[in-house]
């Protein structure tokens, strides 16, 4: 079984940014990029626009983005896979890492896997039809977009996240509103009262969308009051899931300390370290809170200088 100092689980940002740093600290790090549990690139690769990634005013696509980092720590010598990870040995040193097709020991392993938004298969709403023509999962990677300034947007949900996203979209649209099914928010209290006092923002109580509709973008919504069964539709430019994220952790089977919805637990503030020591976590996989590209690659920048920090203290490189 072929040895590695560096073994980087999971693309995006912080795989790619961590594959970089340390592939230019002589690490010669291998990358799996994902390839049945998602598209090498992570969530980027399904953003048809990204307009607050710094170093481009005029925006990029989050393919061509992705393209670009992947060329860079490629450059520099990243062997990268296009496998999945199906299980991992953290129990022992050094490190076991199989996939499909290969398998490795590592004296240190990143896992920068990410974390997949909870969507609603509510027709009009897939990949070919208009998602991210429209339908998205974050308001604030999109909400600024030129499609939703000045319209209605509808943001599904009811705990803090959802309230969160509308609040933040009422700074582009002409009127927000919260699509709920129940008649009380699971938000906090503080959020939820912030959501039924701003005026541009109105909650749907027991109400869900169940048909988004338009032609080449998103033009109209049809809901469905769930207790009394009326339909109504109604104009709409945007409609943003905002129901949680799941963090790409199930291969890991409890090898990790990982908090109550699966995010992977940082042992030490301020750094990427986790449960197990030479195990280092990066972007959204530990990142509940934020979730956005650049946060994601400058944690793998760090998860990348702690490795090599720590595979020095250790003595496995000069």
């Amino acid at each position: 079984m072929e040895h590695k100092k560096l073994v980087i689980i999971g693309s995006g940002p912080a795989g790619y940014t961590a594959a970089l740093y340390a592939a230019r600290a002589n690490l010669a790090p291998t990358l799996y990029e994902g390839f049945f549990s998602g598209l090498a690139g992570g969530q980027l690769m399904t953003t048809t626009e990204v307009e607050n990634y710094p170093g481009f005013p005029h925006g990029i696509s989050g393919p061509a983005l992705m393209d670009a980092f992947r060329a860079q720590c490629e450059r520099f010598g990243t062997h990268l896979l296009r496998e999945d990870v199906e299980s991992v040995d953290f129990s022992k040193t050094p490190f076991t890492i199989n996939s499909k097709k290969n398998s490795f020991t590592a004296d240190s392993v990143i896992l920068a896997t990410g974390a997949t938004a909870k969507r609603l298969d509510i027709p009009g709403s897939g990949e070919n039809e208009f998602w991210q023509k429209g339908v998205t999962a974050c308001a604030i990677c999109d909400g600024a977009m030129p499609i939703f300034r000045g319209k209605e947007l509808f943001v599904i949900g009811g705990g803090d996240s959802a309230v969160e996203e509308a609040i933040f979209l009422t700074k582009y649209g002409s009127k927000v509103y919260i699509v709920h099914r129940r008649d009380v928010l699971r938000a906090s209290k503080i959020m939820a009262t912030r959501a039924q006092t701003h005026p541009k923002i109105e909650i749907l109580w027991n109400s869900e969308i169940i048909k988004i509709s338009g032609s080449k973008v998103v033009q109209s919504v049809t809901l469905k009051n769930v207790v009394s069964g009326d339909q109504i539709e109604r104009s709409a430019a945007g409609v943003f899931f905002a129901i949680g994220h799941t963090p790409n952790t199930a291969f890991l089977r409890n090898q990790l300390d990982l908090d109550s919805t699966g995010y992977i637990k940082i042992t030490i503030p301020n750094t990427t370290y986790t449960s197990v020591e030479g195990i280092f976590a990066a972007g959204d996989v530990q990142d509940p809170h934020y979730r956005q590209a650049v946060t994601a690659a400058g944690s793998g920048c760090m998860a990348a200088i702690d490795a090599e920090r720590w595979l020095s203290s250790k003595g496995l490189i000069a």
